[in-house]
């Protein structure tokens, strides 16, 4: 690689600091201290490294393959190597960061947190492959910031809001404590077997390419959805005194 570290770096970083800072922006009521929001940011750090402590014994017990040559070669990879591993170690570093701060009073204080996480998660990932790309790492970076870095956003968002669900309404949304887990696995998982086909059918790449992308579409337009409700239960909350009713 002949690029200066700085310019590798800085693409990898970019599109995640772009999403955070429009996040945070989001939170129009009571917007949270940045020094909590970079704190978070670097706990997405540390769920990298508990990330490993799952995926490595799965890969050990041979839940996933070494490589991917089927469906469910790239099914098992994607959810047993990826989705899994990662949003469950997201989630414990969320819990870690938010079980005893007294920051996090408002339903969109969880978003804007667990956001905070998956995005610090997703720029360590993406500095790694910027790197492992070598002259490549324009290309990789340019469509990482449209699909990978969307999608972590995307996964983070749905975390958060159920994981606001469960802390602020859980006698109304009783399924949130498990939703703010399932989900965002499932939607990781789903996103990475469609990616990780067209390893296995390399002439449908084109088509995988839309569907990823049409996908991170939808995810944005759900996150923005999300973090929207979660405006209006708050703001119901300053101007009632009480909760609102929200379906779980």
């Amino acid at each position: 690689m002949t690029a200066d570290i700085r310019f590798v770096i800085g693409l990898a970083i970019l599109p995640v600091l772009i999403l955070l800072y429009y996040t945070y922006q989001q939170d129009k009521l009571q917007r949270e201290p940045v020094k909590e929001v970079v704190k978070g940011f670097f706990y997405g750090w540390l769920s990298v490294l508990c990330s490993f402590f799952i995926s490595v014994p799965a890969r050990t017990l041979g839940l996933f393959p070494a490589e991917i040559n089927s469906f469910f070669g790239a099914a098992a990879t994607a959810f047993f190597g990826a989705a899994i591993p990662e949003e469950t170690a997201k989630l414990f570093c969320l819990w870690l960061f938010l079980r005893n701060n007294r920051h996090f009073d408002e339903r969109m204080d969880g978003i804007v947190y667990a956001v905070a996480v998956g995005l610090g998660f997703a720029a360590f990932e993406n500095i790694e492959y910027l790197f492992a790309a070598g002259t490549d790492w324009v290309t990789t970076g340019i469509g990482r910031s449209l699909t990978a870095i969307p999608g972590h956003f995307g996964f983070a968002v749905i975390m958060g809001y159920y994981y606001s669900m469960n802390h602020f309404d859980r006698f109304r949304a009783p399924k949130a404590g498990l939703k703010m887990w399932l989900y965002p696995v499932l939607a990781h998982g789903l996103y990475d077997t469609v990616a990780m086909m067209a390893a296995v059918t390399p002439e449908l790449s084109g088509c995988i390419t839309i569907a990823i992308l049409l996908f991170c579409f939808w995810m944005l337009k759900q996150a923005r959805g999300a973090m929207q409700r979660h405006l209006i239960a708050d703001a119901s909350d300053d101007t009632t005194g009480g909760g609102v009713d929200i379906q779980g």
